[in-house]
């Protein structure tokens, strides 16, 4: 209890934000020896200086903070700190990491292979069809979805990847106890069942406009790449697109109409780089060596293949096969197919050839 209201503490001094918090704890290691400090010893810390160590001194909110504690306990809401052990590995990694969020729901070691999926609040059609198709081919393989829980595009990924009976990972721009938008309330409860909902802000924060580029950070943070499905000129999605560049994740985009609105974002994504995505498949492609590297700096124990991984290795052999006859062979969805490979992959089973061919090690 001790050690959290300093935790919570920090997050509330004004002016120390996320690098400068996670500065001073390199230093410290623990909340309660930064506010313990004296003020001459803080003030000279390089990029602290008289202001902020003068905040830290004369922080006075401490029955505040009390308070919310009491009132996260009440609501059955979790608070997770940097220091904790199942803060999300992809998460911990970027600069302006929270040192503190909120959540309900489980994490769960596998939402490190998370693929993000945003977009415009005003869809079309096909953006709608885009949205479900990818984030229920991607759950399909085994990838969790992250998204905002906006509006439009945000909510049909949440909810198709529920439906394919996957996990799915909402990021508020407000206090996790204030559901937004209100519509989606059954729906964030639904992913606290079988996934998780999180929030850097504390309990009572109102979803504001200027939250919402800051939550931008953590979504495409929590994952390994972002996929921009419909996006106007100067959306908000495009701000997450840019964390992703920041955090070195990669960035994915579905074209579009050249004559939509809508398509304008992500069609100039695609022509400063972005990978064009048509189907689920792309997205591994790009993105097998990422978690190969992503791996090797985790620690994971050795696993045995599952049955339908045993199933799937006899219709394998030494010479490389393309993906597409893997799939008539095996008698599985292509989509299918890339996900077992990629986790063969991983394994160590199987390698890849150019071309989307696949052969046993």
């Amino acid at each position: 209890m001790t050690d959290l209201i300093h935790w919570i503490a920090l997050t509330e001094v004004p002016e120390i934000g996320p690098i400068t918090a996670k500065k001073l704890l390199a230093i410290y290691k623990r909340p309660e020896s930064i506010f313990k400090a004296s003020y001459k010893e803080l003030s000279g810390i390089p990029g602290i200086g008289s202001k902020k160590a003068k905040n830290l001194r004369d922080f006075s909110g401490w029955k505040k903070v009390e308070n919310s504690i009491k009132m996260l306990e009440h609501r059955g809401i979790r608070t997770v700190t940097f220091h904790d052990r199942d803060y999300p590995e992809t998460l911990k990694n970027i600069d302006d990491a929270p040192i503190v969020f909120y959540m309900k729901g489980k994490i769960q070691k596998e939402d490190r292979y998370a693929i993000s999926v945003v977009g415009s609040r005003k869809f079309s059609s096909y953006g709608k069809f885009a949205a479900e198709k990818l984030s229920g081919e991607l759950v399909s393989m085994g990838f969790t979805i992250i998204s905002g829980m906006a509006r439009g595009i945000d909510t049909l990924a949440h909810v198709a990847a529920l439906k394919a009976g996957g996990r799915s990972i909402a990021v508020l721009g407000s206090g996790i106890d204030i559901p937004y938008p209100a519509e989606n309330k059954g729906l964030i409860e639904k992913i606290a069942n079988s996934g998780y909902v999180m929030s850097e802000f504390p309990l009572g924060t109102k979803p504001d406009k200027e939250n919402f580029p800051r939550r931008n950070r953590i979504i495409s943070g929590l994952s390994l790449g972002v996929l921009v499905i419909e996006a106007a000129a100067g959306s908000g999605s495009l701000i997450t697109a840019s964390c992703a560049v920041d955090q070195g994740k990669e960035v994915f985009a579905v074209p579009g109409n050249i004559n939509s609105i809508n398509s304008a974002g992500t069609n100039d994504l695609i022509k400063k780089g972005a990978k064009i995505v048509q189907n689920a498949g792309d997205i591994v492609e790009e993105l097998v060596p990422v978690l190969k590297g992503f791996i090797r700096t985790c620690e994971k124990t050795k696993e045995g293949l599952s049955d339908e991984e045993r199933r799937f290795c006899d219709i394998m052999t030494a010479e490389p096969k393309h993906v597409d006859l893997l799939s008539r062979e095996s008698g599985m969805p292509s989509s299918k197919v890339l996900g077992i490979l990629l986790n063969l992959e991983l394994k160590g089973v199987v390698k890849q050839a150019e071309g989307k061919k696949f052969f046993l090690v």
